[in-house]
């Protein structure tokens, strides 16, 4: 649960809109919410900003070795041309999905770019962590006509949960062998970047409650206005210079550092993964300006000792996971920036932000970012109320503490094949139910007071507790068990596993073994906990908030 904002400040009634977005424009600044998608689509708007500085430097491949260079706007351009020619000349239509599953390099973002240029073929990211359950889940799921891959065995675990032969491709587009490709064909794309705004980008999966990910289905247009909104929030420039050590498969990593930074004409310094050396000795030769993470390697960063090298950075921002005030406050301390947290979630983007210009209050999230509307609540606010309203007459209407709702153009279309679940998350009149809980104090900062779900933030991932009870359920030492997040100042939360033996107890590291070779490493259990029985309620359901 994150915590942060003085328990004195809080407004249990009538308040239940955070600070307005208009709070996060610069001064002066004239500036309507259309705005967010009027260059009609990411593609679209990157062209153009390829075609007006075609020399600049904008991508730097620092995990290439010997090879590390800078990549220009029009060098760049070319390469993701090609990419899309190639994607279709392999006979693929409007509409089909391409799996992406890459570790961060410039080939990747290539692959990706070139995708989406085509304006019609649905990019599929997925983590090149997954174990070949996980992967096998979303390829039977989502049903992709190709697949991008950077391993030899991750292609032949995409090739077996396949439907039908697919192409499959390394990251230059050259076929895996034996992963059942087709002969290529020539084709040129009519019009790259013509994308409609209302037509599908990406098919992101994110765990539900259930533990069966769901693939959130998002829009040209949604992530256009999120970028739109990131770049204008944080006063994004040319002149700019991100180090870029987030998973670029990760929302955070793809569709606020890659994407924005293309959008804004910046740069970025592509790492292969976080290192704190390789982090701090980029940003010093490269004078980057930018810097963003999510908690656990602001952790790493500020123990270094030389956190005080990143004293030089116009902006450094927090994702993902809660930050912990003391971390924030140490931050100042070590390294001289005070850095800016954030909130989202793959079904919305960017959501809540605190201020560029103000104060960034530790322990909270700010408050929407511009075009973006929010309401702290039981219910979904009345629609004839304005952004700007803060006050209510019935006080019935709200709580000190309740869910987080929002809407605006980065919502997203709905799940993948999933009207029910779907249905359940998309409330009236444009409204998304977050599953977060909230409270806004009285300037109207919010802070995420914990989550309806059982769900553990480890790293800035999210983990359900139902996938990794499902895996260990199938350990034949394993009776009943139980999953809840341990504190942990590194990692935010520890994914811990409470467990009855069905029989003598085995030996707990052969237990992570086990779930070890079918689960990603952010899921595995780091703790695991031996218990006579688990609490339950009068229904019957384990309450995992009395294990701990």
């Amino acid at each position: 649960m994150q915590r942060g904002a003085d328990a004195s400040r809080l407004v249990p009634f009538p308040t239940v809109r955070p600070r307005p977005w208009r709070d996060h424009l610069p001064a002066g600044r004239d500036w309507n919410p259309d705005e967010l998608t009027a260059r009609g689509s990411l593609p679209a708007a990157w062209e153009a900003v390829w075609a007006r500085d075609p020399d600049r430097p904008i991508l730097y491949d620092a995990g290439a070795g010997d090879e590390a260079r800078w990549v220009t706007a029009a060098e760049f351009e070319e390469r993701t041309r090609l990419a899309a020619e190639r994607l279709m000349g392999l006979g693929l239509q409007p509409g089909d999905r391409v799996l992406w599953s890459m570790s961060s390099s410039l080939d990747a973002v290539v692959a990706h770019v070139g995708a989406l240029r085509t304006g019609v073929l649905v990019v599929v990211p997925a983590n090149p962590g997954y174990v070949e359950r996980e992967l096998a889940h979303i390829v039977g799921d989502v049903r992709p006509a190709a697949a991008v891959v950077d391993d030899v065995r991750r292609a032949r675990w995409v090739r077996d949960a396949s439907r039908s032969a697919i192409p499959v491709l390394d990251p230059t587009l050259a076929p895996i062998a034996g992963a059942g490709n087709p002969a290529p064909a020539r084709w040129r794309a009519p019009s790259l970047g013509a994308a409609s705004g209302a037509a599908p980008a990406l098919v992101a999966y994110t765990s539900g409650t259930t533990g069966a990910p769901k693939g959130a289905v998002l829009t040209h247009a949604n992530v256009l206005a999120n970028s739109e909104s990131v770049a204008l929030a944080w006063r994004w420039t040319p002149e700019d210079r991100l180090v870029h050590a987030l998973p670029v498969f990760h929302g955070h990593g793809l569709c606020v550092a890659l994407y924005t930074t293309l959008l804004a004409g910046a740069s970025a310094v592509l790492l292969p993964a976080f290192d704190v050396t390789a982090v701090l000795d980029a940003c010093e030769e490269h004078r980057a300006s930018l810097f963003f993470g999510v908690p656990t390697m602001f952790h790493r960063l500020a123990a270094s000792g030389r956190a005080s090298e990143l004293s030089h950075l116009r902006l450094a921002v927090s994702g993902s996971a809660p930050l912990p005030a003391a971390l924030h406050r140490a931050m100042v301390e070590r390294a001289g920036t005070v850095v800016l947290e954030r909130y989202g979630m793959t079904e919305t983007l960017m959501t809540l932000s605190n201020p560029y210009d103000g104060e960034r209050r530790a322990g909270t999230v700010g408050f929407p970012f511009p075009g973006v509307d929010a309401w702290i609540g039981a219910e979904s606010p009345r629609p004839d109320r304005s952004e700007t309203d803060d006050e209510v007459d019935d006080e019935a209407d709200v709580l000190a503490e309740a869910e987080i709702l929002v809407r605006g153009p980065t919502v997203f279309d709905g799940y993948w094949e999933r009207p029910a679940a779907t249905a359940e998350r998309l409330a009236a009149e444009g409204w998304l139910r977050t599953g977060d809980i909230g409270s806004v104090d009285t300037d109207g900062y919010v802070t995420v007071r914990g989550r309806l779900t059982d769900m553990v933030i480890s790293g800035g991932y999210n983990v359900y507790p139902a996938e990794v009870e499902d895996v260990l359920l199938a350990h034949p030492g394993v009776a009943e068990v139980a999953v809840t997040g341990t504190p942990s100042d590194e990692w935010g939360e520890v994914v811990t596993a409470w467990v009855v033996a069905d029989g003598p107890e085995p030996d707990a590291r052969a237990l992570m073994a086990f779930a070890a070779e079918r689960l990603a490493p952010y899921k595995r259990p780091r703790l695991v906990r031996f218990v006579e029985s688990l609490p339950r309620n009068a229904m019957g359901k384990v309450t995992r908030s009395q294990l701990g």
